[in-house]
């Protein structure tokens, strides 16, 4: 029978290296699936993926074993997109103005963009609250767990994700024209 995360977890927190490695490797796939989700950008995926698990040590002592261990690892994963979107966001105010240098990225993310698929550039136009919602979704979660990572009721997921549907149907109508 296999350990559960939640005592996998605990015992990472103690400081168990071999259950903090197990806990990794059943999660890691997933974890990065839902990065690449969360910014549809597959080497900021695998950026916040490797941010996360090199905070995980530090941050797995924190873990209470009040929610399923994946529901507390994707909360994580959410806080940490928003800090990474946070920042850039900062980054950007920063250098607005900075010539030359601004424009040279502007192009290369564009370029970035518009070699992605339709459903990817469809994920990053959608406000936050909802690519966050989809993103969880999407990785085979109820709406009331996504509801408990995100902090909201199970009613709002539904809302969102309705929300969602909507506004990829009209980007598909504006495209096929």
């Amino acid at each position: 029978m296999d350990t559960s995360d939640e005592t996998l977890a605990r015992e990472a927190a103690g400081g168990d290296a071999a259950a903090f490695s197990a806990l990794v490797t059943r999660h890691y796939d997933r974890l990065f699936r839902l990065c690449f989700r969360l910014t549809g950008v597959r080497t900021e995926a695998e950026d916040l993926c490797q941010d996360i698990c090199a905070a995980l040590p530090a941050k797995v002592r924190a873990f209470r074993g009040e929610a399923r261990f994946t529901t507390w690892l994707w909360r994580v994963a959410v806080n940490a997109a928003n800090d990474r979107r946070r920042r850039a966001a900062t980054r950007a105010r920063t250098a607005d103005g900075w010539g030359d240098v601004e424009d040279a990225r502007r192009a290369e993310a564009a370029e970035a963009a518009a070699a992605m698929d339709w459903l990817a550039r469809a994920m990053r136009a959608l406000p936050d609250e909802l690519r966050d919602t989809v993103a969880l979704v999407m990785d085979e979660m109820t709406h009331a767990e996504a509801g408990e990572i995100l902090g909201v009721s199970e009613g709002t997921v539904s809302w969102r994700m309705s929300e969602v549907k909507k506004r990829l149907r009209a980007m598909k109508e504006a495209v096929d024209g």
